[in-house]
């Protein structure tokens, strides 16, 4: 991946939009996002993280007005792949996301740090359990990643 996004950066630079959007970061030769970047969207969503062909895309981190937060991985603008998600009110998921949505293997932390009796850990299909299972292995994979993305980031 880092490969390929290297390939396309031409140059680094600001630039402010019409509507307010603002971004600072690689620009491929086609003028596009691309490479490490940091956005702010005209509502205060904030993303610093891997652009590809102008979409976040890699790892990255993702903070909403309200407080929430997403670190992870990213593919075409969506959560997709592993990642944590933090609600405003504290509470987080741990594992899997596709298409923007909890969808695969995880956990879920209530703001009190409990998972909740019975455990809430198990596949999650459009952020519904369909299923309890047991799954560290995700949800470390999870950290991990949330970690890498924030390290990245730190390093911007």
């Amino acid at each position: 991946m880092t490969d390929v996004i290297d390939a396309g950066v031409a140059k680094t630079g600001a630039y402010k939009y019409e509507d307010g959007t603002r971004y600072v970061g690689e620009w491929s030769s086609k003028g596009q996002k691309h490479g490490m970047g940091h956005l702010v969207l005209p509502d205060g969503t904030r993303y610093d993280g891997t652009m590809v062909s102008g979409l976040c895309s890699g790892l990255g981190v993702m903070a909403f007005p309200d407080g929430a937060k997403y670190e992870g991985e990213f593919m075409q603008g969506w959560f997709h792949g592993h990642g944590v998600f933090w609600r405003a009110d504290g509470m987080k998921f741990e594992g899997e996301f596709r298409g923007g949505r909890v969808w695969g293997l995880g956990l879920v932390t209530f703001n009190d740090g409990s998972n909740g009796f019975p455990r809430n850990e198990g596949y999650f299909q459009d952020c519904k359990m369909v299923r309890r299972k047991r799954c560290p292995e995700v949800v470390q994979r999870a950290q991990k990643v949330a970690y890498m993305a924030r390290a990245q980031c730190e390093q911007m």
